[in-house]
């Protein structure tokens, strides 16, 4: 899957974007593409809004998911 985002970044590049790129797209990324995202990256995590209401009780907010992208994108950077 080569997966469109935003501004041409694909759920591929986005792992490989500068930093300047990644701000840039945390500013403008929706809820619901980081959802994509972290659902394509992480198929064992609960981040669909009826799995994380059954599994946590709400759904996970924009902030959640971009600290989420964050730790699963920084951490693999050299």
């Amino acid at each position: 899957m080569n997966t469109f985002i935003k501004n041409g970044l694909t759920f591929y590049s986005i792992m490989d974007a500068s930093d300047e790129v990644l701000n840039k797209f945390f500013e403008e990324v929706t809820r619901e593409e980081l959802i994509a995202w972290l659902s394509w990256n992480d198929s064992n995590g609960v981040y669909k809004d009826e799995e994380h209401q059954n599994e946590f009780g709400c759904l996970m907010s924009k902030e959640d998911g971009i600290e989420n992208m964050k730790n699963q994108i920084l951490p693999n950077r050299v």
